[in-house]
Order: structure tokens, then sequence, then C-alpha cells
């Protein structure tokens, strides 16, 4: 129990330390007056927050559609046996 909660906080700890590197760069391009970068970032945390989002909503309506077959499918076999 003890190996797993470590396994999830370790990489936790490295990710923290990159924030404060990519608020410099921001800060510093958006001082001299490019955006882009800013706008970039944004659209990759965007990225990053919607995608598992769309993963769980097509897995799950792949499994809602592969039910659906399968109800049909019983459903033609028990016509069938009557």
């Amino acid at each position: 129990m003890y190996i797993l909660i470590l396994l999830v906080a370790l990489p936790t700890l490295d990710a923290l330390a990159q924030c404060a590197m990519c608020r410099a760069t921001i800060e510093n391009n958006v001082s001299n007056g490019e955006i882009g970068i800013g706008a970039s970032l944004n659209f990759g945390i965007l990225y990053l927050f919607v995608m598992p989002y769309l993963l769980i909503g097509f897995i799950g309506y792949m499994w809602y559609r592969n039910s659906k077959s399968n109800e049909k499918k019983l459903q033609i076999k028990r016509n069938f046996t009557r």
C-alpha cells in the first residue's frame, strides 16, 4: 500500500516543479509583447482537460451500443427458440 502511495505521489512533485518554469517563460514573453506562447499554453491546458472526458464518453457510447446489439441478438434468439 505504501509503495502505491509513493508511486502516485513522486511524479506529482516533479510536475509541480515545472509550473514555476512555465510561468517565468510566459511572463517574460508577455512582457516582451509576445502573447502567442501564452495562448498556445492555454489551448494545451484545455486540450489536456477535455481529452479524458471525450475518451470516457466514447467508451461509454461504445459500451451502450454493444449492450443494445447484444440485447437485440438475445431477443431474436428467444423468439427463435419459442
